[in-house]
């Protein structure tokens, strides 16, 4: 495992050290990371640019390295909102385009397509292993359906959603790189379920992958840590995000349309909320994973600045360098076959 990184999302704005990449990367390598998580936003990384120019890859790098951090993924959550995107939601989501193209929702799944395909190579040229992603969304308006599905529909809306994805898959086949998709709430991927019809109906494309939170698990009451066990051959990166979940006779997991504040289910910052990271972190170390480990902040109470500050020494205390002998290897005897037979009373 490498880390500790941090998502830049959730900081990026105006003023600085938060308005360019090489100034939020040293704030960043201050506190302790040595990873950062870049957001495909046009005011810290040109991911057109990034696909076309080798000597700009090689800049951004030099840049955060001259700052002791490296990029750990590139993501496009919100142009892979847009690859597939019922268009009820539309108007909440007009801001994820660019604002030539704001009016113009019918354009917005082939932009989005293009961004992912300048990702692909954009990654390929930083020698990135895994991209962060959204799959979209055609069918979360039904997943508590009244009246019930039509029959077919959800076979339906995964055939489509596999037919806009799999030629962005293929593009990052073609560059070596993962979709990390982020299994969430909103998205038609937001469970093991919902991603394993996504699996089948992609052909159980090689690139078609998982980035793990488990604080979207928590708040469905999802088995995150067996979540593991199920997938983790299929889970290349890993955001640090903690919840919690407390219902009461009022209210429960859809939450009644509260402020995050009041929601029985709320994400916290790492190690103030329910879950359980010493044994997500032992998981991730019994299946050798090799991905990067990075702090998302998206607490409803702690400050920002707060929550980035302790996240670096909570991932680094929880990051386990595995062994590389039993610890009872000191008392191991011979392990040739008369030995065996002699253990097991076949030669007296």
């Amino acid at each position: 495992m490498k880390g500790p990184a941090i998502f830049l999302a959730q900081f990026a704005g105006t003023k600085p050290p938060f308005d360019k990449l090489e100034t939020m990367a040293q704030w960043a390598a201050g506190l302790g990371y040595v990873g950062v998580q870049v957001p495909t936003d046009p005011a810290l990384f040109d991911v057109e640019l990034a696909a076309k120019s080798q000597s700009y890859c090689d800049d951004v790098a030099g840049k955060l390295a001259d700052r002791d951090i490296t990029i750990s993924e590139l993501s496009t959550h919100l142009q892979g909102q847009l690859v597939a995107m019922h268009p009820a939601y539309a108007p909440q989501f007009a801001a994820f385009a660019p604002a030539e193209l704001r009016d113009k929702p019918s354009a917005w799944q082939e932009w989005a397509t293009q961004q992912l395909r300048h990702a692909a190579k954009a990654s390929q040229r930083l020698k990135l292993k895994a991209h962060a992603t959204f799959s979209g969304a055609l069918l979360w308006h039904t997943v508590y359906p009244w009246p019930q599905r039509p029959a077919g529909l959800v076979e339906a809306g995964f055939a489509e959603l596999a037919k806009r994805w799999r030629p962005i898959l293929d593009a990052f086949e073609d560059a070596g790189v993962d979709v990390a998709f982020e299994i969430h709430p909103g998205e038609d991927l937001h469970d093991g379920v919902t991603f394993e019809r996504f699996l089948e109906a992609v052909g159980n494309h090689k690139r078609a992958n998982i980035l793990y939170d488990p604080s979207h698990f928590l708040l469905q009451q999802l088995d995150y840590a067996a979540f593991i066990d199920l997938y983790h051959e299929r889970i290349k990166a890993f955001h640090v995000k903690d919840a919690e979940f407390r219902p009461s006779g009022r209210s429960g997991v859809y939450g009644g349309y509260q402020g995050w504040v009041d929601r029985p289910g709320r994400f916290r910052s790492p190690g103030d909320g329910q879950i359980d990271f010493k044994r997500i972190f032992s998981k991730f170390a019994q299946y050798n994973y090799q991905g990067w480990a990075v702090l998302e902040w998206e607490c409803a109470l702690k400050h920002p600045e707060d929550g980035a500050r302790e996240g670096a020494p909570f991932i680094r205390e929880h990051m386990i360098r595995t062994t590389t002998h039993a610890f009872d290897d000191f008392a191991a005897s011979s392990a040739d076959p008369k030995t065996h037979s002699r253990i097991l009373g076949l030669d007296p």
